[in-house]
């Protein structure tokens, strides 16, 4: 194991240590080099020695990925380094693999690097290990987990940076190892760093993991690209250059970027809308017109849509509604604009610098460690559990769960609706209010009537129309893309068909009670009048009936919890058992509803010594059923819903 006085002497080498170090591994000093030009104040003597103790650790270790693990480590701090991380975030990155190895706990990296450290590695190292060794885990599941840890942004931005490294390393694994990983990617990863903002890292995850889940489909869509490349040449750096110039002569400042859609994006977007052809993908090629201030963008888009002519129902005003990770832009799809070939539509998103950099970094764009202390820190992590709690799972045709961003849409009031992508306005109707939703009739979006599985989009005002009384159709599970809505609807057809779940019920009980030769229920359903030690009123009987009709439990279940069968079910666990005779007495004796329930005879009164009188009898906590005398002043305290109707056998 190692000690402390193994490793703190390496914090005394002069920076040689690190020339010497570069020569195994050439990318420390760059990576230092980096971070001091990002205006990251790290103690070099501390990071010295969080890079000397890893070396020791790791040692010659081979990763997964065919390099060292401390060359992987710097590979990861190197996608750290843009975020702009604090001290601690960087001993982190490179500390983020010496857990349990070489005798390295969670004790020992506290003593050598603090506290915020050792919260840090063993928050990354509990996501790694739960999404890429337990792999059968759900989604959801793996979103809890991420709650869990997401105390500190730093944790899912270190774990974030670290697939996406590995993902851009995966020549020596094997293609079903591969492929394990680049599925992550798309299912967990990127969606998680998009619903926090990050879209450089989403992007990132997403070009590395495509090509590995979908070869024949990057495939396609790669010669498609080039086709379309080959039919339009390099038209946007023109396009771009002439906006620019364009805006500048109305004395706009702007600096304008230009972008193609990435693969991934291009191949969702064609799956979902059922193209063919990548040439209908309106924002298939896009411009970043980034200015100095809200007032400046509004002008911006004023003016383009002069220079172009923008396509109907293709504005969203991301300034004025943010997504609920932060993103603030305008976006608008012009045709027609100079120097671009005249059938083909290019997105214009227009920014200011401030929304240009969190639409790359996300909330960790202002995560700012050096500049505020804990009352800020607080406040962002309430961010981050609020923007990872509100993400819920979208049920796709695939039928697979995958987490999707949020849009905010309107009802005519005014009123804000937050709804996850791909909401239709039946989802809308559940979340204003269940019975909105269960006499929905139809719906106008922006003034227009539209079909019930209509997607919304940001910004969208919805009017419900609706029946006097509920009319929902069990059609509507195949419409609703939210899960709490199909609760909701789920519960009120259940209800409407309660009658006949409660007498399917009723029909498999009894199958199951006849197996054992037990009488079937009676009219009042006696048999599940004590059910887990309390008595049940007759409508909770019947939602017991009503769940095992719905299938939603086993009639089988039931009989730990009702008091007559736990008692019948010992007598059957035990049928070699010497029969005593305070038990055979219960031959003399019949109880309600004919339930052949386990007897006993109470010693205050002692019944059994003849029979003759009435009697009456009080179910125990287990189940037996213990005789007493009518007149016995002991009954007369006992609860009145225990006591059962039994009489001397003729």
């Amino acid at each position: 194991m190692l000690g402390r006085k193994q490793v703190l002497h390496y914090t005394t080498f002069p920076f040689a240590f690190l020339s010497v170090m570069a020569a195994k591994t050439t990318n420390i000093a760059r990576i230092l080099s980096r971070s001091n030009s990002a205006n990251v104040f790290l103690k070099n003597d501390r990071v010295q020695h969080a890079l000397a103790y890893a070396q020791e650790v790791y040692g010659d270790e081979i990763h997964r990925t065919g390099m060292t693990i401390f060359e992987h480590a710097l590979g990861v701090l190197e996608y750290l380094m843009p975020f702009e991380p604090d001290e601690d975030a960087v001993i982190a990155s490179i500390l983020h693999h010496v857990v349990f190895k070489n005798g390295v706990t969670l004790v020992g990296l506290e003593e050598e690097f603090g506290a915020t450290v050792r919260s840090l590695v063993s928050g990354v190292h509990l996501l790694s290990s739960i999404t890429l060794e337990q792999k059968r885990n759900s989604i959801d599941d793996l979103r809890l987990m991420m709650l869990s840890v997401s105390e500190d942004v730093r944790t899912i931005l270190i774990s974030l940076c670290d697939h996406a490294y590995i993902l851009n390393h995966t020549e020596t694994m094997s293609s079903s190892e591969a492929r394990m990983l680049a599925g992550d990617a798309l299912r967990l990863y990127a969606p998680v760093a998009a619903r926090l903002g990050i879209y450089s890292l989403k992007h990132e995850l997403e070009r590395c993991a495509f090509p590995i889940c979908y070869s024949s489909d990057a495939e396609r869509i790669t010669e498609q690209l080039q086709l379309v490349h080959e039919q339009t040449g390099d038209f946007l750096k023109e396009a771009a250059a002439h906006l620019r110039q364009y805006l500048m002569t109305h004395n706009i400042g702007v600096r304008i970027e230009h972008r193609e859609k990435e693969p991934y994006s291009i191949f969702r977007k064609m799956t979902f809308k059922g193209l063919s052809s990548i040439r209908d993908v309106y924002d298939l090629f896009a411009v970043r017109i980034i200015t100095d201030s809200p007032e400046d963008c509004y002008s911006s888009l004023g003016l383009i849509h002069q220079v172009g002519r923008p396509l109907s129902n293709r504005f969203k005003d991301y300034i004025a509604f943010p997504k609920p990770n932060g993103y603030q832009s305008l976006h608008t799809t012009l045709v027609q604009l100079p120097d671009v070939p005249e059938d083909t539509a290019v997105e214009a998103q227009v920014r200011t610098h401030k929304m240009h950099r969190e639409a790359q970094y996300g909330i960790a764009a202002h995560w700012s460690y050096k500049e505020f202390g804990a009352t800020q820190r607080a406040m962002e992590q309430t961010q981050l559990k609020k923007m990872l709690s509100m993400q819920e799972s979208v049920q796709k045709e695939s039928g697979e769960a995958t987490l999707v961003d949020h849009i905010f849409v309107l009802t005519p009031r005014g009123d804000i609706v937050e709804l996850p992508e791909g909401a239709t306005p039946l989802d809308f109707a559940f979340q204003v209010h269940t019975d909105l939703g269960l006499s929905f009739r139809s719906a106008k979006v922006n003034g227009a009537i539209v079909a019930l599985d209509h997607e919304l989009e940001n910004g969208d005002v919805i009017e419900v129309l609706k029946y006097r009384t509920p009319k929902p159709s069990p059609q509507w599970m195949q419409m609703l893309k939210m899960s709490s809505s199909r609760s909701k609807l789920k519960r009120h057809l259940y209800a409407q068909r309660r009658n006949e779940f409660v007498a399917k019920g009723r029909e498999m009980l009894n199958q199951e009670l006849a197996k054992r030769s037990i009488p079937p229920l009676d009219t009042d359903l006696t048999l599940l009048k004590v059910y887990d030690d309390g008595v049940l009123s007759f409508a909770r009987r019947e939602d017991l009936l009503m769940k095992v009709g719905q299938k939603s439990q086993s009639a089988t279940s039931l009989f730990p919890h009702i008091a007559a069968l736990r008692g019948y079910a010992i007598i059957k666990t035990h049928p070699r058992r010497t029969v005593s005779r305070q038990q055979r007495k219960d031959a003399v004796v019949e109880v309600e509803g004919g339930v052949p329930m386990p007897i006993r005879f109470a010693k205050c009164c002692k019944p059994n010594s003849s029979t003759k009188g009435d009697i009456i009898g009080i179910i125990n906590r287990e189940g037996e059923v213990m005789v007493h005398r009518a007149t016995c002043h002991m009954q007369k305290n006992a609860n009145p819903e225990r006591k059962i109707n039994i009489w001397w056998k003729k």
